[in-house]
C-alpha cells in the first residue's frame, strides 16, 4: 500500500477506498467502485449496514474509537464519507494519515446550517433570510426581525425533516418560541424565513484533486413531510434558471476546493431567483436517477473524483423520474418489477419503518432531445 499523504496521484484499480458510513449511499458507491476494480472498506457503528453487505471489509466501531480509526486508516488508500453526520473531528484525525476527500473542513462547514449559510452568503450567493438562535430570548428577537411564519432548525444533525419546528403566523410570539425551542430539544439553532418558491431543484457537482469539474443537470424535487418523494429530469425550469443553478454549484465547489461530490439543494423563487437551501458533500438522494439514466452515474462520478480519475460524462440519456420507497412502499416491489421501464433498487434493510428509505425506483421516459 503506497503512502499518498503528500503527493496526489490517480488511485490505481485494486486500491482500497475507505467509506465512513454504512448506509445506502455507501452501498451504491461500493457497487460502482467494484465495477471499476476497487475494493471498499466500510467504517460504520450500526448493527445493520447496507453498504457493508456489498463491501470487501467492515470496521464496526464507534466514531470516536481511536484504535479502530487508526486500524481503518492503515487498511485503506483514501478516505471518504457517505453522509455528513460523521464527526468532523474523527475525519480530521484520519486526514493526518490518509487523503480524505472531500476535506474534513468541507464536512465541518456543511454539518452546521449556520456555518453553511454564512459560507454561501460570503460568496455573494443568496439563501433564505436567517438568524442564529441560542435561546428563547434570541428566538423571539429573530422572529421579530424575520417575521412569521418561519422555520426553526437545529444547527446540526437534522435531515429528512428532523430537528425542525414551524413558527406559526398567528398567536403569541413568546409562547410560539418556547414551544418551538422545546420541540428541537433546546439546542443551538437557526431560524429561517419563509421563501416564496415555485419549485425546488438540486445540482450535483464533481471535482477532482487535479481540478477537473463537471456537474449533472438540475433535478426537480418534490418533498413530502420533509423527505424527498420524487426527483425528475429534466427539471421544468427555464434554461436560464438551470444555467444559474449550475453556475452556483460550480462556484461552491471551487470555493471549497472540493475533492469529491457536492449536492446543492436550491429554491427557485416565483420572481426568478435561485437561492441555496442546503448542501451535502456526498452522493445525494436527488441524483439517484443517474444510476439508470445518465452516461455516468453520480456514484461512479463520486468514485472517479475520490480516486482522482478523469471524470465521466454526466449527460442524461433519457428523461427519468425517481421515486423514493419509504417504509411499507417497499411492499410494492412485485408491481414495480412488472413495469417495463422501471428500475428497482432495494437497499437490503431488514425492517420497514415509516419514513425509512427502503429503496427507490427510477422510471425511464423518452430519449433526451438534442434541441
Amino acid at each position: 500500500m503506497t503512502d499518498r499523504t503528500t503527493t496526489p496521484a490517480p488511485l490505481a484499480p485494486g486500491s482500497v477506498i475507505g467509506i465512513m458510513g454504512g448506509g445506502q449511499l455507501g452501498r451504491m458507491a461500493a457497487i460502482a467502485a467494484a465495477r471499476m476494480g476497487y475494493k471498499v472498506h466500510v467504517y460504520a457503528p450500526e448493527a445493520e449496514s447496507p453498504a457493508a453487505e456489498v463491501a470487501d471489509a467492515w470496521t464496526r466501531a464507534a466514531w470516536d474509537d481511536a484504535a479502530a480509526l487508526d486500524a481503518f486508516a492503515a487498511a485503506v488508500d483514501v478516505v471518504t464519507f457517505e453522509f455528513e453526520n460523521v464527526p468532523a473531528a474523527s475525519v480530521a484525525g484520519l486526514a493526518a494519515k490518509r487523503p480524505v476527500r472531500p476535506a474534513w473542513t468541507v464536512l465541518e462547514t456543511t454539518q452546521d446550517r449556520l456555518s453553511e449559510k454564512d459560507f454561501v452568503n460570503r460568496l455573494g450567493i443568496g439563501t433564505a433570510p436567517y438568524a442564529r438562535v441560542d435561546d428563547v430570548d434570541g428566538l423571539v428577537a429573530a422572529i421579530e426581525r424575520l417575521g412569521r411564519p418561519a422555520i426553526l432548525k437545529t444547527r446540526t444533525l437534522g435531515y429528512d425533516g428532523k430537528g425542525q419546528a414551524r413558527i406559526p403566523a398567528e398567536g403569541d410570539i413568546r409562547v410560539a418560541a418556547e414551544a418551538a425551542f422545546a420541540t428541537i430539544g433546546s439546542r443551538p439553532a437557526i431560524l429561517e424565513g419563509m421563501v416564496d418558491f415555485g419549485c425546488e431543484i438540486s445540482v450535483i457537482v464533481a471535482r477532482t484533486p487535479a481540478g477537473e469539474v463537471r456537474c449533472f443537470e438540475p433535478a426537480e424535487n418534490e418533498h413530502r413531510n420533509g423527505i424527498l418523494h420524487l426527483s425528475r429530469v429534466p427539471a421544468r425550469v427555464p434554461a436560464a434558471i438551470a444555467a444559474e443553478a449550475e453556475r452556483i454549484a460550480l462556484a461552491l465547489a471551487e470555493a471549497f476546493g472540493l475533492e469529491g461530490l457536492l449536492a446543492v439543494e436550491m429554491f427557485v423563487t416565483r420572481d426568478g431567483r435561485v437561492l441555496v437551501n442546503e448542501m451535502a458533500p456526498r452522493p445525494h438522494n436527488s441524483g439517484h436517477w443517474s444510476f439508470d439514466a445518465a452516461a455516468t452515474s453520480q456514484f461512479e462520478q463520486f468514485i472517479r473524483a475520490v480516486a482522482d480519475l478523469p471524470l465521466g460524462d454526466p449527460a442524461r440519456l433519457v428523461d427519468a423520474e425517481m421515486e423514493n420507497l419509504l417504509g411499507d412502499d417497499v411492499d410494492r416491489w412485485r408491481d414495480i418489477l412488472a413495469e417495463p421501464r422501471a428500475k428497482l433498487h432495494l437497499y437490503g434493510k431488514s425492517e420497514a419503518k415509516p419514513g425509512r428509505k427502503m429503496g427507490h425506483v427510477t422510471r425511464l421516459g423518452t430519449a433526451r432531445s438534442n434541441s
